[in-house]
């Protein structure tokens, strides 16, 4: 059996594992990374990922640092201003009661982040990769199984090829087969609830501003992108009790565009859609371990959290960083103390932001009338407050206090 070797194979193709190919390989180490999905090229394309992500200040200083983020600037939309609007009164259809409006130039001189979708990102990564001399991409490749050893690890892969890695990063997502080759148990959460991504037109400027609104079921949340076809347009992220969402789903396009108009209390005026609907389960998850023998787990192979606050993938490129720099002081990158050290630095920060988001969404889904007039005092007294509204935005953007 040939058996190719490799510095660092990476399990997962998605956007946190095209990061950490890029920045491994500039560390100078040879770096092989496998998903079964092709990125797309287009967000028309059937596997398209039609969500997207707000890259916050440090996550684009991090971007900059590996010279990619010139390839994402041009498609960006800065966020400047985070509303959180509270439409959780009695009244059908929904109409706003509370609205506050959180702003970056409160602590900062620059947006608190850049959206940009997610199939983009992931297209202008693989670009960004074919450029590097001693990384490789494999398209439409899965792994199949993962052993370690004290010096390094065998990965078997769909495509009949074997490697032996000194480090396999798992970033295969939540269900993560590095995770459960390695024996790693998680701690799980289910909310009964699912969210649907798209995107849409509407007649009214978003002037950077992210809109939150709070009803029941989850938050609805409009997510400012560039123009499309000459027309002001957001991405959506509408979170509801599974029943509900499966509901919307079968909706013909004018009545999804009614009930989405009607849930946004048509802040941004008649809502229109622009992409086709995606829809996935929603849990909250970590592993208890993010390390073992040769093998380090990544993004939502370490943990997944609601879609609140833009915290998702900010943690896993935080992950990213922490391994990076702590194997840029290595020899052997996929050394027991290299990898114990990454688990104590991220664990009880993945800890703390899986649960605050849990707490969050816990309130944002609630149907008790109580629970949703709590909600909308806490939105007012948070704000009302300076110095707890400046550290709550301080530390979602991972800035020190």
């Amino acid at each position: 059996m040939d058996i190719d070797k490799v510095d660092v194979f990476i399990s997962g193709g998605g956007i946190s594992g095209m990061v950490a190919a890029i920045a491994f390989e500039q560390l100078g180490c040879s770096v092989i990374c496998a998903d079964p999905v092709p990125p797309a090229q287009s967000r028309e394309t059937a596997s398209a990922d039609l969500r997207t992500t707000a890259f916050l200040q440090p996550s684009k200083e991090f971007l900059e640092s590996l010279s990619l983020w010139d390839r994402l600037e041009d498609h960006a939309m800065p966020l400047e201003v985070m509303r959180i609007a509270d439409a959780g009164g009695p009244e059908n259809p929904p109409k706003i009661r509370v609205t506050k409006d959180f702003k970056s130039s409160d602590i900062s001189d620059r947006p608190f982040g850049w959206n940009v979708p997610n199939w983009l990102t992931r297209r202008e990564l693989l670009a960004a990769i074919e450029l590097k001399p001693n990384a490789n991409f494999l398209s439409g490749v899965r792994t199949e199984r993962v052993l370690t050893r004290d010096k390094e690890a065998r990965v078997f892969l769909s495509n009949g090829q074997t490697l032996a890695a000194t480090l396999v990063i798992g970033a295969d997502g939540r269900n993560s087969l590095v995770r459960k080759d390695a024996k790693i148990n998680v701690r799980t959460k289910s909310f009964g609830q699912k969210a649907i991504s798209f995107a849409v037109t509407h007649p009214n400027p978003h002037y950077n501003v992210s809109t939150e609104i709070h009803r029941k079921g989850g938050p609805f949340t409009l997510v400012p992108l560039p123009h499309h076809q000459g027309n002001p347009s957001s991405a959506v992220i509408w979170m509801e009790n599974s029943e509900e969402a499966v509901r919307l789903m079968t909706l013909g396009t004018a009545e999804f565009e009614e009930e989405m108009t009607s849930r946004s209390c048509s802040v941004l005026g008649q809502l229109k859609l622009a992409t086709k609907r995606s829809i996935w389960p929603m849990i909250a998850q970590y592993a208890k371990r993010l390390n073992s023998k040769r093998i380090a787990l990544v993004a939502e192979a370490a943990h997944v959290v609601p879609p609140i606050g833009a915290q998702g993938l900010n943690m896993s490129l935080k992950d990213i960083k922490t391994l990076m720099d702590l194997a840029e002081k290595t020899h052997d990158v996929g050394a027991f103390d290299i990898l114990e050290r990454y688990h104590k630095m991220r664990i009880n920060d993945i800890r703390l932001r899986v649960n605050g988001i849990n707490l969050l969404n816990q309130a944002s889904l609630s149907n008790n009338q109580m629970i949703r007039d709590i909600r909308s005092y806490g939105i007012n007294m948070f704000h009302r407050s300076i110095p707890i509204r400046k550290g709550l935005m301080k530390l979602g953007l991972g800035l020190s206090a």
